[in-house]
């Protein structure tokens, strides 16, 4: 691959697994120098008590030739974030890619249920894990970005639409990053700095191959009992995307808005590791898995969504007809 981010400094906040360690390892095969942090690492796991380490993941880039720095981070702490960004200023003197993936798999979200049903006792620490750590290190990561006059700052959220699965507590940390770089845009946007979520299709994450039953080695056997499986993309492939992002001279014209790993593969043409180009958006799903309350939920919430999106648009084009220099 062409080493097209040569001499820039990434930050993927999160590295330690899943779509964190796949965008730090295309990052790292595109030319950048890598910061890969997170809370695990050998002998002090977070809380999630997994085995996958910000170590295993900046060794990954190094042994593919790259040049990657694992620094234990946690992202709800404001002063270690600070220190990591002022490390990261006086060895560099530029950050050009912010990557938040940061508890994207955070154990506490996993439950499923109705609003009514569920439990909200780790409501507080969900929202610091998964909302408020984002929002700490895009704004300490910040300031370097606008004083180059450059920059791109990614959340990476899940749905290519407005929801996502799970309890309210999941549909909101998924809904609010989407919301953060919307908001981010258009403060970033006079000092040429550009802020996207990203979402990845069926991503073969470490857990969700353990879930199924298979390993990396052998994912296409799942295919077997959830046909949609067959449509999945490892880690690297949203890595790859957001890579084609940090190398577009025009990457500023997509501020704000919410992108997929399926769509910029289209676009820019770049393949899984193994040359396959998944495309979820493109799939015909199989919900005959799924138990028939839940496909006329997500029928109800497509409609909604859509009668939703179609009235606020007309609202905010009304509004932005009133500013100074708005179409009358």
């Amino acid at each position: 691959m062409t080493k097209l981010l040569t001499g820039q400094v990434a930050l993927v906040a999160g590295a330690t697994r899943g779509a964190g360690r796949g965008i730090a390892r295309a990052l790292g095969e595109a030319g950048a120098l890598v910061y890969c942090t997170g809370r695990s690492v050998r002998g002090n796991p977070s809380p999630y008590n997994r085995p996958e380490t910000i170590e295993e993941t900046a060794e990954m880039i190094v042994a593919g030739g790259d040049e990657a720095i694992a620094v234990r981070v946690d992202h709800t702490a404001e002063s270690e974030v600070k220190t990591l960004l002022d490390r990261i200023d006086r060895e560099r003197g530029r950050l050009d890619v912010l990557v938040n993936s940061i508890a994207g798999e955070d154990p506490l979200m996993h439950q499923w249920g109705t609003f009514w049903k569920a439990n909200l006792e780790e409501g507080d620490a969900i929202f610091r894990n998964c909302i408020l750590s984002h929002i700490i290190t895009a704004k300490n990561a910040a300031p370097l970005m606008i004083r180059a006059k450059r920059g791109l700052i990614v959340e990476v959220t899940e749905n290519d639409i407005l929801p996502a699965g799970g309890n309210p507590l999941t549909q909101t940390v998924k809904l609010a990053l989407k919301g953060l770089a919307l908001n981010m845009a258009p403060e970033l946007y006079p000092h040429n700095v550009t802020a996207v979520a990203i979402t990845p299709g069926f991503l073969r994450s470490e857990s969700m191959l353990e879930h199924q039953g298979v390993t990396e080695a052998n994912w296409r056997d799942a295919g077997k009992k959830d046909p949609n499986f067959l449509e999945s993309e490892s880690p690297l492939f949203v890595g790859r995307a957001v890579a084609a992002l940090a190398r577009d001279p025009d990457v500023i014209a997509r501020t704000g808005q919410l992108l997929s790993s399926w769509e910029l593969a289209r676009e820019f043409q770049f393949t899984d590791y193994d040359g396959r180009r998944p495309d979820w958006g493109a799939v015909k799903i199989d919900w005959s898995a799924m138990p028939p309350a839940f496909v006329d939920l997500f029928r109800t919430g497509a409609r909604v969504q859509l009668e939703w999106l179609q009235t606020l648009a007309g609202r905010t084009k009304a509004f932005s007809e009133k500013l100074p220099g708005g179409s009358s």
